[in-house]
C-alpha cells in the first residue's frame, strides 16, 4: 500500500470506530473526517468541503423542508387517518392496506416522519379493533423502509448513490430509476407478512396492555391557572366535559398542596394547578390561551412573561422532546432535585412514560430510563441538552400547530415537484424549488423551515460524501475491490451481488445508511469495473442493502421508535427481519441486473 493509502484507512478506522461506539456524535465524526482528509492533504480543502455543496446535500435539505411542510399542514395526519379508517378490523387486512400505504408515503417523505405520523394511529387502531400492537407496528415500520427505495430521494444512501456514479463517470440516476426494484419489495414485503405474518410476528399487548394502557400522545403536564382566567370558576368535571379541553384531571394543588378529591363541585381559584394528562396540540393550545399556562413556565418565568416567547407564532418552536437514557446520571433522581434549569437552561414543561400513571407534582417524579422529557429553552440551552450523552434522540416536539387551510397547496407544490423532477431536470434545483415555494406561499413558516432540516443528518452526509471521493482518489477503492475480486472471480454475477448485499446488509445495522453507502459505493464501481460489469447494479445493490435491511432493530430509527410501544425482544427482529431482508436481496440482485444489463 501507499502511504496515501495507510492513511487513509487509518481515518477510515478512526472513523469507523467513533461511529460504532457513539462516543462522539456522528455529525461531529462528519467534520473530523473533513479535516483528516484536508489536513493529511488526501483532498484538496475545496474537495474535502464539497459534500455540502453536494447534490445529495441540497436534495436532503430540500426534502426536510417540503416534508415537513405536508406535516405543517396537517397532510400526513390526513393521510394517515385514511389509512387507518381503510384498515379494517383485522391484523391480516390491516398490514396488507397500511404496508403498501405507508411505503408509498415514505418513497416522497422522511421514513422516521411517516413512521412518527402512524405510530399514534396504529395503535390507537388496534386499541379499538382490539389487535396486538406488536402485529402492526414491525410491518409499518418495515414498510416504511422499503417505500424509501422507490425513489431516489426516499433516502440519502441513494442520493449518495447516485453521486458515486457521477464521480465514476456515469449518469446520475433519475428520480424514478429504482422504482421497479422499490414496488416490487414494497409488495413482496407486504406479501411476506400478510402470508407469514400470523406465525412470525409476536402477540405482545406492549404498551398498551390493562386499566393503566398507555398512549403515546398521552402526556403529564401542570396547567396554572392565571388572573381572569376562562376557567376560574369552573369545577373540574365541566373542563373534562367541555370539548375545546381535551384533557383529564388527575390532580389539583391549591397553595402548594395537593387535593385528595380534585373533583366534585369544587371551583377554580386563581392560582391552583392542575395536574392532567392530554395531547401534544392540546398542550400547544393551552398555551394560547389567556388566562392559563403550564405551571413550569410560570414558575421559571413569572406570570407576566408566560406567553412572552420570542417566537409566539409558532409556540412549538422552543419546545423538544429528549429521551432519557439507559444509563443516564439522572435516573433515580426527581425532576426537581436535577433541577434542568439550573443545569442547562431548559425548563421540563412535560412528561411521558411508558405503561405508567402519573398523579403527583411534576417535580417530585422521578426520573426513569426511557422518559421522554418535553422541554422548554432557547437555542443554546436546547444544545446544551443535545450534547448531554444522558439524552438520546432529541426530537422536536410534535404537537405543532397546523395550517390545515393550505393542505391542498401544500400537497399540489409536493406533487408538482415529484412530476419535475421525473423529467430528469436537476434534482436538486427542482426540489429546492419546491421547498422556496412552500415558505413562499405560507405553507411552511420560515422558522419551521429550518427546523424541519436535520442539521445532524445534513452534516453527516456532507462529511460522509469527501470519504468516498478520497477513497477513489487515493487508490483505496481499488485496492479493496482487487482483494474482493481476487475472492469472487469466476463467481455468477447474481452471486457476487448477493455477496455484496450480505456484507453491506450485516454493516448498516452499525452505521447509518449514508454513511455505509459511502464507503462501499467507490468499492463497489471498483469492484463492477475490474470485473467488466456496469456498476450501477453494485452501487444500487449497496444502497438497497444499506436501508432495506431488517436484522436488528437498531438498524434504523424507525424500529427504535416502534420497539417499546410494542414491547418488542431483540429476537423479534431476527425472526421476522432476517428472512425478509433474504427476500430483499433476491428481488434487488435480480432487478438491478435487468435494469442495467448493458
Amino acid at each position: 500500500m501507499t502511504a496515501q493509502q495507510i492513511l487513509f484507512f487509518v481515518i477510515l478506522v478512526g472513523a469507523f470506530a467513533l461511529l460504532l461506539t457513539e462516543r462522539v456524535r456522528n455529525d461531529v465524526v462528519a467534520v473530523l473526517i473533513v479535516l483528516a482528509l484536508a489536513g493529511t492533504r488526501l483532498l484538496e480543502p475545496a474537495e474535502a468541503l464539497s459534500g455540502f455543496s453536494s447534490e445529495p446535500a441540497i436534495v436532503l435539505a430540500s426534502i426536510f423542508v417540503l416534508s415537513g411542510a405536508l406535516h405543517a399542514t396537517g397532510v400526513s395526519d390526513t393521510v394517515g387517518r385514511w389509512i387507518g379508517r381503510l384498515a379494517g378490523s383485522g391484523a391480516l387486512r390491516a398490514n396488507a392496506v397500511i404496508m403498501p400505504s405507508v411505503a408509498a408515503l415514505s418513497a416522497f417523505t422522511h421514513h422516521v416522519t411517516t413512521t412518527a405520523v402512524m405510530l399514534p394511529i396504529t395503535l390507537t387502531l388496534a386499541r379499538e379493533k382490539k389487535i396486538s400492537p406488536s402485529r402492526l407496528l414491525m410491518p409499518m415500520s418495515f414498510a416504511a423502509s422499503l417505500g424509501t427505495t422507490i425513489t431516489i430521494i426516499g433516502a440519502p444512501a441513494f442520493l449518495i448513490a447516485s453521486n458515486v456514479l457521477v464521480q465514476a463517470g456515469r449518469p446520475a440516476l433519475g428520480i424514478f430509476s429504482i422504482a421497479p426494484i422499490g414496488i416490487a419489495l414494497s409488495l413482496a414485503g407486504t406479501a411476506f407478512v400478510v402470508l407469514l405474518g400470523r406465525w412470525l410476528l409476536p402477540s405482545r399487548p406492549g404498551a398498551g396492555a390493562g386499566d393503566d394502557r398507555f398512549r403515546l400522545d398521552d402526556y403529564f403536564t401542570e396547567l396554572k391557572v392565571l388572573e381572569d382566567s376562562p376557567l376560574h370558576g369552573k369545577t373540574v368535571e365541566e373542563i373534562e366535559r367541555d370539548d375545546r379541553h381535551q384533557l383529564r384531571v388527575v390532580g389539583l394543588l391549591r397553595d402548594g398542596q395537593p387535593l385528595t378529591q380534585p373533583g366534585g363541585d369544587r371551583r377554580l381559584q386563581h392560582g391552583d394547578v392542575l395536574l392532567v394528562r392530554t395531547t401534544p396540540e392540546q398542550i400547544l393550545a393551552i398555551r394560547q390561551e389567556p388566562g392559563v399556562e403550564l405551571h413550569p413556565v410560570v414558575q421559571y418565568e413569572g406570570e407576566a412573561k408566560a406567553h412572552a416567547h420570542d417566537d409566539s407564532d409558532e409556540p412549538a418552536g422552543r419546545l423538544v422532546q429528549a429521551i432519557v437514557a439507559p444509563n443516564a446520571d439522572l435516573v433515580g433522581r426527581s425532576i426537581g432535585d436535577i433541577d434542568l434549569h439550573r443545569r442547562y437552561g431548559a425548563i421540563v414543561v412535560s412528561l411521558w412514560r411508558r405503561n405508567a400513571w402519573l398523579a403527583q407534582e411534576l417535580s417530585r417524579i422521578t426520573v426513569q430510563a426511557g422518559d421522554v422529557l418535553v422541554l422548554q429553552g432557547d437555542d443554546e440551552s436546547l444544545a446544551r441538552v443535545a450534547a448531554d450523552p444522558s439524552f438520546l434522540m432529541m426530537v422536536p416536539f410534535h404537537g405543532e400547530s397546523r395550517s390545515r387551510r393550505k393542505a391542498w397547496l401544500a400537497t399540489l407544490i409536493m406533487v408538482a415537484t415529484v412530476g419535475i423532477a421525473s423529467l430528469n431536470l436537476p434534482l436538486e434545483i427542482v426540489t429546492l424549488g419546491g421547498a422556496v415555494a412552500m415558505v413562499l406561499t405560507g405553507c411552511i413558516r420560515p422558522s419551521r423551515a429550518y427546523r424541519a432540516i436535520d442539521s445532524r443528518i445534513f452534516v453527516f452526509i456532507a462529511g460522509a460524501i469527501p470519504l468516498g471521493l478520497a477513497m477513489k482518489k487515493c487508490g483505496a477503492a481499488d485496492l479493496l475491490a482487487t482483494w474482493l475480486k481476487g475472492t469472487v472471480e469466476g463467481w455468477s454475477p447474481s452471486l457476487v451481488l448477493l455477496v455484496v448485499f450480505a456484507i453491506v446488509a450485516v454493516l448498516t445495522q452499525f452505521m447509518s445508511d449514508s454513511a455505509t453507502t459511502a464507503l462501499f459505493g467507490p468499492v463497489a464501481v471498483a469492484l463492477a469495473q475490474g470485473l467488466g460489469h456496469p456498476p450501477e447494479p453494485y452501487v444500487v445493490t449497496v444502497a438497497m442493502a444499506s436501508v432495506a435491511s431488517f436484522l436488528t432493530p437498531i438498524g434504523h430509527h424507525g424500529n427504535l421508535l416502534i420497539y417499546g410501544p410494542g414491547g418488542y425482544r431483540f429476537s423479534d427482529f431476527v425472526r421476522v427481519g432476517a428472512p425478509l431482508t433474504a427476500i430483499v436481496a433476491v428481488i434487488v440482485v435480480v432487478l438491478a441486473r435487468v435494469l442495467w444489463s448493458a
